[in-house]
């Protein structure tokens, strides 16, 4: 084999196994699309027992910058703060996963601080064929004012955008956050890796 296809093997290899270590854990075999090119373990469909109420808005913030790249791995070498996945299914109120819907997020680092020039711990990417979203990232940071939380947009092809903010269960200032929602909190697991959940149902 020659050196540049050896190099292209091993390349393919290492994003297949990320793609993999990302959705560890969540159970059942679903195929990505085609921005993946992988099996994975990928979150099964929800029970849907709230699918008729859409997932609530909230305010976009100052610190939204549009034209963020596509992408789900925001990790960088060095990055400081502890890595969690966040990860979820966008449906309908039927129920239906819906597919190529637009995720995009942004987010503090561990100071609590946003990238305001550039795109670090910014981006966006779209479903797959089951719905499924996906961001390897960092815990937020908190800052003055505020609970810990991510920013985020989903928008299902052809209609509108919804923006909202996700929020950490068990946080000692979410009751003090006047924007604090609980219909808004991640479900937390721990094992194997630090996993955020948030099912979002678009109205």
């Amino acid at each position: 084999m020659r050196r540049e296809e050896a190099e292209l093997t091993v390349r393919l290899k290492r994003r297949e196994l990320l793609w993999t270590l990302a959705a560890a854990g969540s159970g059942g075999l679903v195929r990505l699309s085609g921005r993946a090119g992988a099996q994975a373990k990928l979150p099964r469909t929800p029970s849907c027992p709230d699918a008729d109420e859409p997932t609530p808005a909230q305010t976009e913030g100052p610190y939204f910058t549009p034209n963020s790249p596509e992408r789900w791995q925001f990790l960088e070498p060095g990055m400081k703060g502890t890595p969690i996945l966040l990860t979820g299914i966008v449906l309908t109120q039927r129920c239906v996963p819906i597919a190529d819907a637009m995720v995009e997020l942004w987010q503090a680092n561990e100071a609590g601080e946003y990238d305001n020039e550039g795109f670090r711990l910014r981006g966006h990417q779209f479903t797959d064929n089951s719905g499924l979203y996906r961001f390897s990232t960092i815990v937020p940071g908190l800052y003055p004012g505020r609970t810990r939380h991510f920013h985020l947009k989903f928008q299902a092809p052809n209609q509108s955008v919804l923006t909202t903010q996700f929020y950490f269960p068990a946080e000692p200032d979410n009751e003090r956050d006047r924007l604090f929602n609980p219909k808004l909190l991640l479900k937390i697991d721990r094992a194997p890796e630090l996993t955020g959940r948030f099912d979002v149902v678009l109205g």
